[in-house]
């Protein structure tokens, strides 16, 4: 069943198109990543489905209701968390967290905030203002916040930002399970494309404010041909280089470490080459097209480096 619903969404700035006409669906306990390169409308979009932006047309229903007419009743069920929102510098967290509790109707209010005290591991921050914390405790307290309301639907943009890989870890993990036990639906922004085909049950990707893909993860990665073959050659990395430049394929180096991008169908007529040239490499490493190819391919250049 669809929960959220957009429909030829678009936001103009002057005359700039930030969303292009834009329509997709969130299913109840789907977790939804929402990909593209920096300026490809993401944020704007999520803006938009809270109405902290009024888009220049389409429309935007939770629950099978329009969000322009019932605002109030369906943020009651959703909530958010970005890395790029700052809760009053000068309140505490214990502040911050018991004035935004008072938001929403919550039943057993201190022991919801207890509750979200200790998943997101912020007791001994508590007395602490916002403006001493590192950015990954920040984060952490952004995302306690989203979950204050017993949300069903989590708009989550950037979530693991700043935060340390077990701690990353954590939140993911923390994430999937909440998915599972209560069927919370998820939209998820990130450009850590690892992540996004661990957590994902989908992917949008957005680029110049228009859609251009919908589908799995594992799909999308499929579309891309190339494989990256690596290998350590001990003996024959000059013959190695010749063979890469004669088929004309892309290769980096790295010491006596080589990756060559084939097509997995060449992959056996190039290691026959090597060993036809007298080349030794004693390790190799076969890795599939990812996410993250897929992404490097459609994104444009200008935005690759950012990524």
């Amino acid at each position: 069943m669809d929960i959220l619903q957009v429909k030829n969404l678009k936001k103009k700035f002057g005359k700039f198109m930030a969303v292009n006409n834009i329509s997709f669906s969130l299913k109840e306990g789907e977790i939804l990543g929402l990909l593209g390169p920096n300026g490809a409308g993401k944020t704007t979009t999520i803006q938009m489905l809270l109405r902290v932006l009024m888009p220049t047309s389409g429309e935007v229903k939770y629950f099978n209701k329009s969000l322009t007419d019932n605002r109030e009743e369906i943020l009651e069920k959703v909530n958010f968390s970005s890395t790029y929102t700052q809760l009053p510098w000068l309140l505490t967290v214990a502040e911050n967290l018991k004035f935004i509790s008072y938001l929403y109707q919550i039943k057993n209010r201190s022991q919801r905030i207890k509750k979200i005290i200790e998943t997101f591991r912020l007791k001994r921050l508590m007395k602490e203002q916002m403006k001493d914390l590192s950015s990954g405790e920040v984060t952490r307290v952004n995302l306690a916040k989203a979950f204050i309301n017993y949300p069903k639907i989590l708009l989550l943009d950037e979530p693991t930002a700043s935060l340390d890989p077990e701690t990353a870890d954590y939140i993911r993990k923390f994430l999937i399970k909440e998915r599972n036990k209560f069927n919370v639906s998820i939209i998820w922004t990130s450009h850590n494309m690892a992540e996004v085909e661990e957590v994902c049950d989908r992917v949008v990707f957005i680029n110049h404010g228009k859609i251009i893909a919908d589908d799995t993860p594992e799909r999308l990665a499929k579309t891309i041909e190339i494989c990256h073959v690596a290998l350590n050659v001990p003996d024959g990395l000059k013959r190695t280089i010749e063979i890469c430049q004669n088929k004309k394929v892309i290769y980096k180096l790295e010491g006596r470490n080589i990756v060559v991008d084939l097509k997995e169908k060449e992959i056996p007529e190039f290691l026959r080459e090597l060993m036809d040239r007298g080349v030794f490499y004693d390790q190799i490493s076969i890795e599939k097209p990812t996410l993250e190819d897929y992404f490097l391919q459609v994104a444009p250049n200008e935005s690759k480096n950012e990524v």
